[in-house]
């Protein structure tokens, strides 16, 4: 999706609710808010809080409140219009509600917390068998279930193919869906999300390797005085994040069994940093030698690639003054924090803080290695 650049522009907020098809909220709703809190991480579920003001006569009170409008299970689609282009932050299930009555004038709160659209994955554990399907395969014919929600499906295909074999073994679901679709992620090194928008009532569930390739978006500037468009940006290197996993396979016919060699995770996951670092840990993995040699690759792989981000970052900015909203789950660049740091990072995390006349954003970086790959960033 293209950077759409803010400016000094207005940004607006607008709120779809309803119990499955969303609408637009009553001007009763709109005007009462007081601020929004929306988290977005990479291979979790999303979450939001909305606090609204619960004047004694107002309509929320009087009227929408006892009816229902804001019960658990209400669908909420949260989109953000900055100089007129809107782009949908959160598309969610409200859980929770709370009043907060206060003797002072104004003081009373409505707020809801909630969580995206996974949570209809998590609501009924379940039983099924998945005959000669590889784990792509039972990835797609779960989603497929919840298409009446508008949620589209985009899954890639394992990195190291496990070709089911059903005279030898039948896959089988226990819990639920959300469950076993995060399971099947992480045994391949994958991560699982949903995407809101591009349209309200609309999003994408994502199974896949996470997105470190493609246009990056603009620069994180910071110790650069004028040009610094980042408040605050702070880095880590955890030296012992990194593991070399061990995994061993038997040979079925003569019991034999051989320790596997250490997997390649560039192809999952392409380097950010020139300097690697390394693993400092070894931990066997276990129950390797009663699966297939493509099974235990593939957790091997998948051990591997998940624990290789040793550098983290985090910081904040203020929307308006960097220009650009800060998408999760894809490439940014970094100018400022010196050789060491400077370069690419994967946006692990965004938390959107909306109130009128303000919109920051708190937001978490990783990577693999030291040092800029490239001798430049996008601007």
């Amino acid at each position: 999706m293209p950077d759409e650049p803010i400016g000094r522009g207005p940004v607006h907020l607008t709120l779809h609710m309803g119990p499955r098809l969303v609408r637009p909220v009553p001007g009763e709703v709109a005007e009462a808010l007081l601020s929004a809190q929306i988290t977005t991480t990479a291979g979790e579920r999303s979450g939001f809080q909305l606090a609204f003001d619960l004047s004694k006569n107002g309509a929320l009170s009087r009227r929408l409140l006892p009816e229902g409008f804001f019960d658990p299970k209400t669908r909420v689609v949260v989109t953000a219009s900055v100089k007129g282009t809107p782009r949908v932050l959160l598309d969610g299930l409200i859980v929770r509600q709370e009043v907060g009555s206060s003797n002072r004038p104004g003081q009373s709160t409505l707020t809801l917390t909630g969580e995206d659209l996974t949570l209809l994955m998590d609501l009924e554990e379940r039983t099924d068998r998945f005959p000669n399907l590889a784990p792509s395969q039972r990835v797609s014919r779960i989603l497929a279930q919840y298409a009446e929600y508008g949620i589209a499906s985009d899954v890639y295909r394992e990195h190291i193919p496990q070709p089911p074999r059903q005279e030898l073994r039948v896959d089988y679901q226990t819990g639920t869906d959300l469950q076993y679709v995060t399971e099947l992620a992480q045994a391949n090194g994958f991560t699982f999300y949903l995407d809101p928008g591009p349209a309200p009532g609309r999003s994408t569930a994502y199974w896949g390797p996470e997105k470190r390739l493609g246009q990056r978006q603009h620069a994180l500037n910071v110790n650069m005085d004028a040009n610094s468009t980042v408040d605050q940006l702070t880095f880590a290197y955890d030296g012992t994040a990194r593991e070399e996993p061990q995994a061993r396979v038997q040979d079925p016919a003569t019991r034999r069994s051989r320790l596997l060699a250490q997997p390649d995770i560039d192809p999952l996951r392409p380097p950010l940093g020139r300097r690697a670092s390394p693993a400092l840990r070894r931990n066997r993995l276990t129950g390797t030698a009663k699966k297939d040699v493509a099974q235990a690759e593939a957790e091997a792989l998948a051990r591997a690639a998940v624990s290789a981000d040793v550098i983290s970052g985090s910081g904040s900015l203020d929307v308006h003054r960097h220009g650009y909203l800060l998408r999760p789950r894809e490439l940014v660049g970094v100018r400022g924090a010196g050789a060491t740091y400077d370069g690419d990072y994967y946006v692990k995390s965004v938390t959107h803080n909306l109130a009128p006349g303000s919109f920051r954003q708190n937001f978490t970086l990783s990577r693999e290695g030291l040092i800029a790959r490239g001798d430049t960033v996008r601007p």
